[in-house]
């Protein structure tokens, strides 16, 4: 590997081997008396000393070429069914290279004349806007959860419509998704290399709901979202460090588990569901107990889909990943039917209709601001989000029918909304501590002759 550049005047070519370096300078008058190859490297304060390549940069040279390195990096643990973090940031920064650098390059140039607050405060201003439009998403994925937990109950005691007959409609109806893929020409499959980990995907998060719709046959509609979400926030967070190697941090662990003891206050039972001077029914208990574990495993399904969309965020839209989980529930929500012999009725009325559509809707909704914050976010923390959907469940039920919560209901949704704010708040609105340290380590890096 040869390089060649001129250095005032004289002509200077670096041939570089693995093992040992040797500088050749070609003069315009040859130097005597040993013309030709020799070892001389300038020392300080020679002509061109500052321009020629540094012990460092041969270093990283050796470091990047090596088969030392190749070997270490294929002794690492091999995620393969997720991928590692680093395999797709590889991928992501080759990917965007060709296009981007230059202009990269450009902004880099331009920005480097700037003050330092000027530059922070883009950075900054851009970062906030960004984390506002995914947390605005979130929220009203939370609202739209809310609304499909009322209107899948409302369905079942009005219309006799069964969750899992709202739950292949919604599948059905979901499948127009399918445009979105066509439209940028993509695959709506999946790009090639990734399809197997985009149908892990879908059919975890189609058996999810699978399981999350027929515990509504068995428990209430409070218990079983409520049970659902709790399961998955605590799952997520496991499986994203075992799986991904994301932690969380201290502060966003802390908010995590005071929701998550909310979620728990919510789920005591009340003084008609405790049994305690009535004779237990096995059949009810054992109902009630396959319900309840039902409920469990949706979340651990649904905990298994946010991890596997998470590494697929750089290689599958959320247009893609609609379609994915309409065409898997397609398929498995009818199997689950003949499965289990349950029917359905089927919807006779205008305003059925209307509710059904309206739960279609929603669960969209749902999916789309739920889905685009995973590009952003740890799945826990879009998780936790989401717990917000049972306040919001019990508003409209109070709102619809005279009933009064008890006091470790209305202490569990105090608990889950402050969580859930407090959260908001600690990730759109920084300390200014902070903010200040952030700012002293950007001007260190600045000030620095090493950049």
């Amino acid at each position: 590997m040869e390089s060649a550049h001129l250095l005032s005047g004289s002509k200077k070519r670096v041939k570089i081997h693995p093992h040992t370096v040797t500088a050749k300078y070609a003069t315009q008058t040859p130097y005597s008396p040993q013309p030709g190859i020799h070892t001389h490297f300038p020392q300080p304060g020679d002509e061109g000393y500052d321009d020629a390549p540094s012990f460092e940069d041969f270093g990283s040279f050796l470091e990047e070429t090596s088969d030392r390195k190749q070997l270490t990096e294929s002794k690492r643990w091999p995620l393969t069914l997720f991928g590692s973090k680093d395999k797709d940031t590889s991928h992501k920064l080759q990917a965007s290279g060709g296009g981007e650098g230059s202009e990269l390059g450009t902004k880099a140039v331009k920005g480097s004349g700037k003050g330092v607050g000027e530059q922070l405060a883009s950075f900054g201003e851009a970062s906030v806007s960004a984390s506002r439009l995914t947390w605005l998403g979130l929220l009203g994925a939370a609202l739209a959860h809310g609304c499909l937990i009322v209107l899948t109950r409302l369905a079942s005691e009005r219309f006799s419509l069964g969750p899992l007959f709202l739950l292949l409609v919604r599948s059905v109806i979901q499948l127009l998704s399918v445009a979105v893929p066509l439209h940028r020409a993509e695959n709506p499959f999946g790009p090639e290399g990734y399809r197997l980990r985009l149908l892990c995907y879908g059919i975890a998060y189609s058996l999810s709901l699978c399981c999350a719709y027929l515990s509504l046959t068995f428990i209430s509609s409070e218990n079983g979202s409520t049970t659902w979400r709790l399961a998955t926030t605590t799952l997520s967070a496991t499986l994203a460090f075992l799986l991904l190697e994301e932690k969380l941090g201290l502060a966003d662990g802390i908010t995590l588990a005071s929701g998550l003891c909310g979620l728990g206050l919510v789920l005591l039972p009340t003084a008609d569901e405790s049994y305690e001077d009535a004779p237990v029914d096995p059949v009810t208990f054992w109902r009630g107990a396959f319900g309840w574990s039902l409920s469990a495993l949706a979340g651990l399904w649904m905990a298994l889909a946010l991890v596997g969309y998470r590494s697929l965020k750089d290689r599958v839209g959320v247009g893609t990943a609609l379609f994915t989980v309409s065409w898997t529930g397609c398929l498995l929500t009818p199997a689950t039917l003949i499965l289990l012999q349950e029917g359905w009725s089927w919807p006779m009325s205008l305003p059925a209709w209307s509710l059904v559509l309206g739960l279609v809707a929603c669960s969209i909704a749902a999916f789309l601001g739920m889905t685009h914050a995973l590009t952003r976010l740890h799945p826990a923390l879009v998780s936790a989000s989401q717990s917000l959907e049972v306040p919001v469940a019990m508003l409209l039920y109070l709102a619809a029918l005279p009933l009064t919560p008890t006091a470790p209901e209305v202490v569990g949704n105090l608990m889950i909304m402050l969580s859930v704010g407090w959260l908001v708040v600690m990730k759109l609105f920084p300390s200014r501590g902070a903010g200040r340290r952030q700012r002293e380590e950007y001007e260190e890096i600045l000030d620095s002759p090493i950049k």
